[in-house]
């Protein structure tokens, strides 16, 4: 099995890129990919630690990408570190979630519940931080009781200390993946909002002609029918499926790395097929 989905410290996870690797060793996975939000700082770290325990390091990031229906998100697989056309643009990315951070700081002051830039960069180990640890520090405020819930009242789309911040758009996010010889991939597709079949076409097709090479069909939140679906909507479009945990350590507590809530299981020929890519 393997899991192509994978969070760390350097964004926003829990489990620092060492312990990730072990969490992996200890399961029995093949192989995972470190695909931390708009940064490969863990990379260096994850893969010497895989190196020792002999988990395959799939280096990557995950983007968020303009999408007005819902929300895009594009994990890209095989992106190295160092200079490249999308790795070069990660830091202008970082900048704009900084930026935007900063803005829902002021939003929480208004709403009477302030938190500290402090306290934000106490719990953020790596250089890419994110809402979720603007949800923890409201956790340990005590202004909500979980993560979810901070998100439910005040951080999600739409909702009262949601600020968007600068994003890439499908086609340039999908383009600068190819540039870097890396692999673009659509992310949990139930987020894309599409409502209907034509529109599922329509998107698919899109993507599919901008030069998208997979979607990740194995997803913690999908039954076995829902897999089959997004695989074979893969299959019709000429795309190659994909799959991972989204893990974030206690960030997302009901998800396991490798085995999401418990019934993920992604096959290591789904990395095979994906690799010549």
């Amino acid at each position: 099995m393997i899991d192509l989905h994978v969070h760390s410290t350097a964004s926003d996870g829990s489990e620092s890129p060492t312990v990730v690797v072990q969490l992996a060793a200890a399961a029995g996975l093949r192989a995972i990919a470190l695909t931390d939000h708009d940064t490969q700082a863990g990379i260096v770290e994850a893969r010497a630690e895989a190196a020792r325990t002999g988990v395959e390091l799939i280096a990557g990031t995950e983007l968020s990408v303009e999408w007005a229906q819902g929300a895009m998100h594009m994990v890209v697989l095989f992106l190295e570190p160092g200079p490249g056309p999308l790795q070069d643009r990660l830091a202008e990315l970082r900048k704009g979630r900084s930026e935007r951070n900063a803005r829902i700081v002021e939003r929480l002051v208004e709403l009477g519940l302030p938190i500290s830039d402090s306290e934000i960069l106490e719990l953020a180990a790596g250089e890419s931080v994110g809402r979720p640890h603007i949800a923890a520090v409201m956790v340990n405020r005590g202004y909500v009781e979980s993560i979810f819930e901070a998100f439910d009242r005040y951080l999600a789309w739409g909702k009262p200390a949601y600020m968007a911040r600068p994003r890439l758009s499908p086609e340039e996010a999908i383009g600068l993946a190819l540039e870097s010889q890396a692999v673009p991939i659509v992310a949990h597709p139930h987020t894309l909002g599409l409502n209907t079949s034509e529109e599922v076409s329509t998107t698919l097709r899109r993507l599919a002609g901008a030069g998208l090479v997979g979607i990740e069909c194995y997803y913690p939140l999908y039954s076995p029918f829902e897999r089959e679906g997004y695989s074979a909507l893969a299959a019709r479009f000429g795309l190659k499926p994909s799959g991972g945990s989204d893990y974030h350590g206690t960030y997302k507590p009901d998800v396991e790395l490798g085995i999401g809530r418990g019934n993920l299981a992604v096959a290591d020929g789904l990395l095979d097929a994906l690799r010549p890519a």
